[in-house]
């Protein structure tokens, strides 16, 4: 087998549906039959659903299993620089040669039926976790939660919903509700659901629906609190209090993903040693993430290079929070994001501490908004604005400028993918 054979076969598979996201569990029910239900084989599940947050949530769910000597399968989406990023194999990514098996079954179970990109690749995710030995499934939501494919688990270990936000309303809903409706679809009879800082709204929505399952809400502010105190990480909850390090994932941010990370941990009943390792051990690309090394380094040696690849308001107010608690120095982006987006609801924030935006296509991305309307949206946003041909173009106008610059590249985790191929 080539290097390129799942990249082929990935390609096809991109084909086999007119959309991209059609929501519905139909296909996927029926290409997990044909497949012999893997689903019902995987490991106990964790199953993690919400707007922001949820891959750093899950990644300290996995340092601090793994911490305890546990083995995790981890399924996570977007990838950012390669497709085996999305289907971790009892603590490893999964190998070329495992992936193209695995695609090739699920190809020949699904015959000529449409079905969608997601939906085949999870069906892949399910197959290889059946046939790997592990104590836990980790599994994210790709969009939304009650059609999402992943969504077939019937008795789940345990759900995770992390804060929810308005995003993706032209398939969730316009309302808040609407949308913690949908992530709510997760919720299980009998089944405990951690349940991150929320909206009055969203809230409402899941406590009801807990209620109508019988499944006992753990709650921020209610069973479960967290705090930064004196450069620690302070997790109060029934059973007592934790006095841990901070994250090693940057952000203030991170705090309350940590604290449901842990409420996680102790639902399951893990020990401080997994909690600790938790926060310690816990890495998770594109998050606030410092470049040291790659070509756009090389080329600005004096410039503090970041990459962030949150692209909601919610997150843009999460980044610009941390730029303002960094050392004081000049703060430029460079930023790509999707037409699917509130691009002007993510400047605003930004808007307050950074001197500049230079906006870029993102490259291969069908869905980019052109940089043309990402500098527009800026400028509603009340920054000052430019367009760029590349990342690399923006960095060089930035560095002429301003060689000891702080500069982010930020607005999606495609844009991050693409800097990640490179630079990671």
């Amino acid at each position: 087998m080539s290097a390129t054979d799942s990249g082929i076969l990935l390609d096809r598979m991109m084909s086999l549906h007119p959309k991209v996201i059609d929501l519905t569990l139909d296909r996927m029910h029926r290409l997990l039959a044909a497949l012999d239900h893997p689903e019902r084989r995987v490991p106990p599940v964790i199953h993690v659903a919400g707007t922001n947050g949820k891959g750093s949530t899950q990644a300290m769910i996995r340092a601090g299993l793994e911490g305890a000597g546990l083995t995790c399968h981890a399924y996570t989406s977007p990838h950012l620089a390669r497709f085996h990023e999305r289907i971790r194999v009892a603590g490893a990514l999964i190998e070329e040669a495992r992936l193209v098996e695995t695609l090739e079954r699920c190809l020949a179970a699904n015959g000529q039926d449409p079905i969608t990109f997601f939906e085949i690749t999870t069906a892949a995710g399910f197959v290889a976790f059946a046939e790997t030995p592990a104590d836990y499934t980790l599994l994210e939501v790709g969009l939304g939660g009650r059609l999402d494919a992943t969504n077939v688990i019937d008795q789940p270990a345990l759900c995770v919903i992390t804060p929810v936000d308005m995003d993706h309303q032209q398939y969730l809903g316009e309302t808040l509700a609407q949308i913690a409706g949908e992530k709510a679809g997760i919720i299980k009879r009998g089944v405990p659901v951690i349940v991150g800082r929320q909206q009055d709204a969203a809230l409402e929505v899941i406590e009801a629906q807990a209620t109508r399952l019988g499944a006992p809400v753990i709650a921020h502010g209610q069973h479960w609190h967290v705090r930064e105190e004196a450069g620690r990480l302070v997790f109060e909850d029934e059973a007592g209090l934790l006095d841990l390090p901070k994250p090693a994932l940057l952000g203030a941010h991170q705090v309350e993903n940590a604290g449901m990370a842990l409420a996680a941990l102790r639902a399951l009943g893990m020990g401080e040693a997994a909690c600790e390792a938790a926060m310690t051990d816990v890495t998770w690309p594109a998050r606030m993430q410092r470049l040291r090394h790659g070509p756009l380094v090389a080329a600005a040696p004096g410039v503090e290079l970041w990459l962030d690849g949150g692209h909601n308001p919610h997150a843009a107010d999460a980044i610009a929070a941390l730029l303002a608690g960094l050392p004081e120095r000049p703060t430029h982006l460079i930023c790509g994001m999707l037409n699917t987006k509130d691009v002007t609801g993510y400047m605003r924030p930004l808007g307050k501490v950074a001197q500049s935006l230079h906006a870029v296509s993102i490259p291969g991305q069908a869905a980019t908004l052109q940089a043309t309307e990402t500098a527009a949206a800026a400028r509603r946003a009340g920054l000052e604005a430019h367009e760029a041909e590349s990342v690399a173009a923006a960095l060089a106008t930035i560095t002429a400028e301003d060689p000891q610059a702080r500069v982010l590249i930020c607005g999606s985790l495609y844009l991050a993918g693409e800097i990640l191929k490179d630079n990671g």
